[in-house]
């Protein structure tokens, strides 16, 4: 495993992380999140990653449950929790948001269902327009004083916002956000490298990307429509197939398909060389993979090895082929 600092904080955490999304508490039970989790740890994972709303917080219950049975060493992973949806259907309106109400009373449900003291990595899921930046800069900055949150940060803002959200914790001396979490991949990648770009050596921004397989456009297996126990066929989730079938998604596919074609032509894997691509950009702390069965996770796990394959001529030529 390899292991990368998180922005410029002190902070190393595995190149290649494991996350919850669309699986725990979904498609798979605590049995199976119990060998996956084993399988990554053992794997040198060291970042676990989760959020109040996936699977309205049994996904965390999950997650928290095997790490407390594995008895893994507390100071040897971490694990994340992101605030804004809420963790129940049908939210009432201070059990969502980024409110300093709903940040700090969020926090105190993820540690109960993490089974933790503190929350590694807490993010603010998504911007909110209903709440000044400087009442969840506050938030934050009171629950990091507090020992309950050891970083803070974003996922999916706008530069714009991370910025002012800094520029706040600066100028009133608390503590700024560390780390963002956006979705970036080959076919999803403007964000992380046109936007962000100004923030990774001004504010020293760290990046702990979601998606690094498109959903799974990537790996070829939408290649000729939309296989059952696929994420896109994963009641609740069919938001993902409506999506593809827009002109958008359209596009995506043939650019995904172009891809498939260059990695066989490679004799690469497609899963592994559309996540060694990711971890070829040096502002990408971590990769958050996501899977439902050991094998995936293994195949998953040997990008690391394909990232030292990856020469000028090779990512010029995958860019080109996904442009």
């Amino acid at each position: 495993m390899q292991y990368r600092r998180l922005g410029s904080s002190g902070l190393k955490l595995s190149a290649l992380g494991f996350g919850s999304w669309v699986t725990f508490g979904t498609s798979i039970g605590r049995n199976q999140a119990r060998e996956l989790i084993a399988q990554a740890f053992d794997a040198g994972v060291n970042f676990f990653d989760n959020a109040e709303t996936y699977a309205n917080g049994e996904a965390e219950r999950i997650m928290g449950d095997v790490l407390a049975d594995l008895r893994l060493p507390r100071d040897a992973w971490c694990v994340s929790s992101k605030v804004y949806f809420g963790a129940v259907d049908h939210p009432a309106p201070t059990q969502k948001g980024l409110s300093r109400k709903h940040v700090i009373e969020a926090c105190e449900q993820a540690l109960r269902r993490l089974r933790v003291d503190h929350l590694d990595l807490y993010y603010c899921h998504r911007p909110d327009p209903d709440t000044p930046i400087e009442e969840t800069v506050r938030a934050m900055d009171a629950l990091i004083r507090q020992g309950k949150v050891l970083y803070w940060g974003t996922s999916e803002w706008p530069a714009e916002a991370i910025r002012e959200a800094a520029d706040i914790a600066r100028a009133n001396g608390l503590h700024p956000p560390t780390m963002e979490q956006p979705e970036y991949n080959l076919l999803h990648r403007e964000r992380v490298e046109v936007e962000y770009a100004p923030l990774y050596s001004a504010i020293g921004l760290g990046t702990t990307i979601w998606s690094p397989l498109a959903s799974g456009l990537l790996t070829g297996k939408y290649n000729d429509g939309v296989p059952d126990g696929s994420r896109m066929a994963t009641p609740g989730y069919e938001w993902l197939a409506r999506r593809m079938a827009t002109p958008e998604g359209v596009a995506k596919l043939e650019r995904a398909r172009r891809f498939a074609a260059i990695a066989k032509e490679l004799g690469e894997k497609p899963a592994q060389l559309a996540i060694a691509w990711c971890l070829h950009n040096p502002h990408v702390s971590s990769v958050i993979l996501g899977a439902s069965r050991p094998e995936q996770l293994r195949e998953n796990l040997g990008a690391l090895a394909v990232v030292e394959r990856l020469d000028a001529a090779t990512i010029a030529r995958i860019e080109a082929a996904t442009a």
